[in-house]
């Protein structure tokens, strides 16, 4: 095998050409008022917590995937969900593909394999979260945005 282009490699005998494979996960902010869902992963290092997040399965799609792992991680069903942006993630070739999405129903049963510690917070009182330049953290900063732009819209006299 021999660098074809920046990120494929081809065999120098057959010609076959071999490109990354794609490791595809989502991660979703579940709200519901004022409170959001924040966990805190078994496989974390630090104290904070962050969202709903794991890996798309063959044959499903994000919106799918998104609603397996809230009910799989968290006993909870969820709807509106919402498209909000992506970001390539630590692993090679992975990418992270967020969405935020509003609370139906259940009471949070968390699957302790993977979770350590879970449940709702409420806006002005959050546990740590992770860092600025997490997708995670650009959820959550945007849904906590959307609570600055309703108090300060004042009506019009």
């Amino acid at each position: 095998m021999k660098l074809h282009t920046d990120i494929s490699k081809r065999c120098t005998q057959c010609s076959h050409e071999v490109w990354p494979q794609l490791a595809t996960a989502i991660i979703v902010l579940v709200h519901r008022g004022e409170e959001v869902l924040l966990v805190h992963a078994n496989n974390f290092k630090g104290k904070f917590y962050g969202l709903v997040a794991g890996f798309v399965e063959t044959g499903e799609t994000l919106e799918e995937a998104v609603k397996r792992e809230v009910k799989e991680e968290t006993g909870l069903e969820i709807t509106d969900l919402q498209y909000f942006g992506s970001q390539p993630w630590p692993y090679p070739c992975g990418l992270m593909i967020g969405f935020l999405a509003t609370y139906k129903s259940g009471t949070v049963e968390l699957q302790n394999e993977e979770l350590g510690s879970g449940g709702w917070y409420h806006r002005k009182y959050l546990p740590e979260i992770p860092e600025k330049l997490s997708l995670a953290r650009k959820l959550i900063d945007y849904w906590l945005g959307m609570f600055k732009d309703a108090s300060s819209s004042s009506p019009s006299s």
